[in-house]
């Protein structure tokens, strides 16, 4: 959409490299926002009402009008994580062992509570939005790339999807680089935050690929119950319960991120994220999400301009 900007980063293999790079062009963005009187706000979904605009793209009107009112209100905007894998065989290994706790990114990166001048009663709106595409959500376990990119090139074969630019996965091989992308977190407006969500899906493909050379097999969990996790996740964040990936049974969420930061531990040791992770994912369950730090600012007038205000401030990092 034409209110969109999307920014990204160089390749990074710290924390402390990923933060800068994140102030570095947030900064930038925001410097050039200002020169049209403009600013820019880390937000998934815009509290006040707006109509969403297309970009003047070929591509993007064919879009709009093969899927209408689905396009039309895209106006949301996502994080996406890159790791780099050694070969599509260890891609897809990841892709398997990684899915049953994407939910738990969903809940912690949750920022997008309101929707058109509304409270959806939700804490991630946003990841409702984007599962209304059809090639949206976390098929598998595949077991092999010649599985992924069979059923990859059959969604593109059925005209389901106009190409593989539109297979939207929670989690696929990148059509451009070496890495395995995650998909399903809503952009967050602190950096701190943001930079945590990287270091978790960085754990996490370094993990499932440790689990994959020990032979350790992939979790079989239906499409179905993933979906109902992300679904969850995206109710509730971190104010209610979580569907815990290892039982599938509702439990606290704190007990949950706590399973999965036991899950990653090494991974974080080994390269240096733990007490950043911590410290940042113990605020959340303390303090609550972004989602919640919005309606504590809109207070019970919903006072939503007061809302952009504030992201606009954490954005620019005041």
């Amino acid at each position: 959409m034409q209110q969109q900007l999307e920014t990204g980063t160089e390749p990074c293999t710290t924390t402390d490299e990923l933060l800068a790079e994140l102030r570095r062009w947030r900064e930038r963005a925001d410097s050039q926002a200002r020169e049209v009187d403009c600013r820019i706000a880390a937000l998934a979904t815009s509290p006040i009402p707006t109509v969403p605009r297309t970009t003047l793209a070929n591509r993007y009107h064919a879009i709009a009008e093969e899927f209408g009112i689905t396009q039309a209100e895209q106006l949301v905007c996502g994080m996406h994580v890159h790791v780099s894998t050694e070969s599509d065989e260890e891609g897809v290994a990841v892709i398997d062992r990684v899915r049953p706790w994407l939910s738990v990114l969903v809940a912690l990166a949750a920022n997008s509570p309101y929707w058109q001048g509304t409270d959806t009663g939700y804490a991630s709106f946003r990841s409702q939005l984007w599962r209304r595409w059809p090639s949206a959500g976390s098929p598998g376990p595949f077991g092999s790339p010649a599985a992924y990119d069979s059923l990859v090139q059959e969604m593109v074969d059925s005209g389901g999807v106009l190409d593989d630019g539109m297979i939207y996965f929670d989690v696929r091989l990148s059509r451009l680089y070496p890495t395995v992308e995650l998909r399903v977190a809503d952009v967050c407006p602190g950096v701190e935050v943001t930079t945590t969500i990287a270091a978790l899906g960085r754990a996490l493909v370094e993990q499932a690929a440790a689990d994959w050379r020990a032979d350790v097999p992939a979790p079989d969990v239906s499409p179905m119950t993933i979906s109902l996790m992300t679904f969850r996740a995206g109710r509730s964040g971190l104010a209610g319960d979580l569907i815990h990936p290892l039982t599938r049974r509702p439990a606290p969420a704190a007990d949950v991120v706590g399973s999965l930061l036991d899950h990653v531990r090494e991974p974080l040791e080994t390269y240096g994220d733990a007490g950043l992770v911590d410290d940042v994912v113990g605020s959340l369950l303390t303090d609550g999400t972004s989602a919640d730090r919005q309606r504590r600012v809109a207070g019970e007038w919903m006072d939503l301009p007061a809302v952009v205000r504030d992201v606009v401030a954490v954005t620019a990092g005041d």
